[in-house]
């Protein structure tokens, strides 16, 4: 599925250190660190695993650091939830250590793409609040604020009132494990497929009002809103009061700022101006492949973050 299958990533010969923001010395061969550092950015941009692989090696905790050096104070990871205890408190404690922001991980028990929540039934309510708790469980380990929740599939047998009511039903029983937690789930609208419930923004507006709880927000990821309804920074407005993180991607393809039609830089500017200091998630793949890949996606970045000049 789009949303979780990351295209690969990618190659630019000759991007120069000074392109990064940061100063630049050369990196030893063999040190997947290398010594790339970057100034803080003005809006808290956060890679996810595997996004800077080629620079900084396999193993996530090392990604981590090469994100950091680059001057990411946040990371995301949709897959958190899977991973084993004692990985989820290691990188608990290397984001303490770093004083970096856990953005979101994907709240989810096996559901979330087919039909579930929509038809009322107990059977997949009991997963998902099932999933909640250990979502809380979770969010102490990493210190986590946030956690993403899709609804599932339409049941396209019940009247879409029915199907609403249905959601909101089970958001409230999953906002009060929630809240207890100090956890926010925040609901994505998606253009994946059009049998996703969950597709507008001002259709999660509706819902989060409806369930009425501090732990049910939205998550209003650019590159699916540019998809299904457009009028970015307008929905954002009309929708602000409810959004509490925000996913980036450039459309079409899915990649970095400046690879699709998407004015970013006015897009940040205006989030920077609203006053976010939420999480900027960077859930896109990488242009090119390679690590002149990556270093061109922080270039991307770089630019695009640019706008208070």
């Amino acid at each position: 599925m789009e949303r979780r299958t990351f295209l690969q990533q990618s190659t630019l010969a000759g991007i120069s250190a000074l392109a990064l923001g940061g100063s630049a010395t050369s990196a030893n061969a063999a040190d997947t660190k290398p010594a790339l550092a970057g100034k803080t950015f003005n809006l808290d941009y956060a890679p996810h695993a595997g996004m800077f692989k080629n620079s900084a090696g396999e193993d996530f905790l090392d990604q981590i650091r090469f994100m950091h050096d680059q001057g990411f104070r946040s990371i995301e990871d949709n897959g958190m939830l899977g991973r084993d205890t004692a990985l989820q408190n290691k990188i608990g404690d290397l984001l303490a250590k770093l004083n970096m922001r856990m953005g979101v991980f994907v709240i989810e028990g096996g559901d979330n793409w087919k039909i579930s929540l929509t038809t009322g039934k107990k059977e997949f309510l009991d997963t998902f609040l099932k999933t909640c708790e250990r979502s809380v469980e979770l969010a102490k380990r990493v210190n986590a604020k946030w956690a993403t929740v899709v609804p599932g599939f339409f049941e396209r047998k019940l009247p879409m009132g029915v199907q609403t009511g249905n959601v909101i039903d089970a958001l409230r029983r999953g906002s009060e494990i929630l809240e207890k937690g100090g956890l926010t789930m925040v609901l994505e609208p998606l253009s994946d497929t059009p049998d996703l419930f969950l597709r507008n923004s001002d259709q999660t507006y509706m819902i989060c009002r409806a369930v009425n709880s501090p732990s049910c927000k939205i998550l209003f990821d650019i590159y699916h809103m540019q998809k299904n309804e457009g009028q970015l920074i307008t929905n954002i407005d009309l929708c602000w009061e409810e959004i509490a993180y925000v996913q980036i991607g450039d459309n079409p393809g899915r990649k970095e700022p400046g690879t699709g039609e998407i004015n970013y830089k006015n897009i940040f500017k205006h989030l920077h101006k609203k006053g976010y200091k939420g999480v900027m998630g960077m859930e896109h793949g990488n242009a090119l492949p390679g690590k002149d890949g990556e270093l061109a996606l922080i270039k991307a970045y770089r630019e695009a973050d640019n706008f208070l000049g």
